[in-house]
Parts: C-alpha cells; sequence; structure tokens
C-alpha cells in the first residue's frame, strides 16, 4: 500500500474513532440530562404546588382582611347610632317641658320658673354626661379654650381676666366641644 492509502485510512479510522467516542459522550449527557430532567421537574413542580399555596394563603388573608375592615366599620356605625339614641333619649323630656313652657301664658308668673326648671334640667343632663364648662367671670383667658371677642381697659382687673362670658364654651373629656366667647380685660 501506498503511503497515501495508508494516511487515508488511518485518518478515516481516526474519524470512526472519534465519532465513535463523540456518539457515546453524546449518549451518556443525553442519559444524564434525561436523568437530572426528571428531577428538575419535579423540583419545579414542588416549587410550583408551594407557590400555588402561598398565593392561595395570601388571597385568604386579604379576603379576611376586608372582611375584617367591613364589620368593624359596621360595628362603628352601629356604636355611634346607640350613642346618639342613647343622648336623644335623655333629651326628650327636656324637650317636652320646653314644649310645655310655650303652651303657659309668657306673662303667669309660672312661666320664669318653668323656664328656670327646663334650664336646671338641661344643666343636669350635661354634667350627667361629662360636659364640662369652660369661662367663668374671673378666669384667666386661655386661647386654647376661650375666644375673646370683646376687650376693655379696667384698672380694678388683672391682666387678661376673663370680665363677661358671652358664650358658654364646653368640653367633654379632652375634647373642645365649644370655646367659649369672652369679654377679656386689660
Amino acid at each position: 500500500m501506498s503511503d497515501e492509502v495508508k494516511n487515508t485510512a488511518t485518518q478515516t479510522d481516526e474519524e470512526n474513532i472519534s465519532e465513535a467516542e463523540v456518539n457515546q459522550k453524546t449518549e451518556k449527557s443525553e442519559k444524564t440530562s434525561k436523568a437530572k430532567k426528571p428531577k428538575v421537574n419535579a423540583e419545579a413542580e414542588k416549587l410550583k404546588g408551594e407557590l400555588e399555596a402561598q398565593k392561595e394563603l395570601l388571597m385568604r388573608t386579604a379576603a379576611e382582611f376586608d372582611n375584617f375592615k367591613k364589620r368593624t366599620e359596621r360595628e362603628k356605625l352601629h356604636t355611634a347610632e346607640y350613642a346618639k339614641a342613647s343622648i336623644v333619649k335623655e333629651l326628650l323630656p327636656v324637650l317636652d317641658n320646653a314644649a310645655r313652657a310655650l303652651a303657659v301664658d309668657p306673662n303667669s308668673p309660672d312661666y320664669a320658673k318653668g323656664i328656670e326648671m327646663i334650664v336646671k334640667q338641661m344643666r343636669g343632663l350635661v354634667d350627667s354626661l361629662g360636659l364640662v364648662e369652660l369661662a367663668e367671670v374671673g378666669d384667666s383667658f386661655d386661647p386654647q379654650i376661650h375666644e375673646a371677642v370683646m376687650h376693655i381697659e379696667d384698672q380694678e382687673k388683672g391682666e387678661n381676666e376673663i370680665t363677661q362670658v358671652l358664650q358658654q364654651g364646653y368640653k367633654l373629656g379632652d375634647t373642645i366641644i365649644r370655646p367659649a366667647m369672652v369679654q377679656v380685660a386689660n
């Protein structure tokens, strides 16, 4: 055989061997990847399942929170309605007495006495509710709870002393319902 034929035969054998080796490596790689694919797919499915479970838990929690907010709002409205009804129930006797006073002749001596009784009844009611008056003549002026609408100069009075209460102010607990309108000296 000639050298050329030997070289060609050797090249062909080398090519066949390298093709065979490549095929073997490819088959091994495919087998390995096929073996890995079920593991990867199983893990992916497991993670998808966990994700779905977390999504469902989140949706349920969001729905529960929404229901809680609605229930709380309804309870708040119910409580406010109950408080209003309770106060109105206590005001009804005062309203009844005021209606009776309107039926009496204003020139009658009992008329002034009836009005006095209504005012006394009303004061008793607001006191029982915890309503506190904010101003008295002689108190020191406080801009947080008083509103000065008039000012006078009087040497006998102290600095920022209330000399007249024009409209009483009220406070319920820590809440100022209405500031008192007052006249202040100096």
